[in-house]
């Protein structure tokens, strides 16, 4: 392709990039609240649930080895 070719494609490109942008419906400051704290509750769930998934598998494993005399 030439150089032409690919300007004219870059232009193409970035016009059809511009047009889907303005369809876009972007939240309001409500939304973007919630949205926001759903997120952070999540990552706290999701943390909290790891955590004592690690707690439990410390201590099974170390109830385990215990049973054979490892330390």
């Amino acid at each position: 392709m030439e150089k032409a070719g690919k300007l004219t494609a870059l232009k193409n490109f970035i016009e059809e990039c511009w047009d889907e942008l303005t369809k876009v419906t972007w939240p309001d400051f409500e939304q973007l609240k919630s949205a926001t704290l759903v997120v952070i509750l999540f990552v706290i769930i999701i943390s909290g649930v790891i955590w004592l998934m690690d707690v439990l598998s410390r201590t099974v494993i170390g109830f385990i080895m215990g049973l054979f005399g490892a330390s």
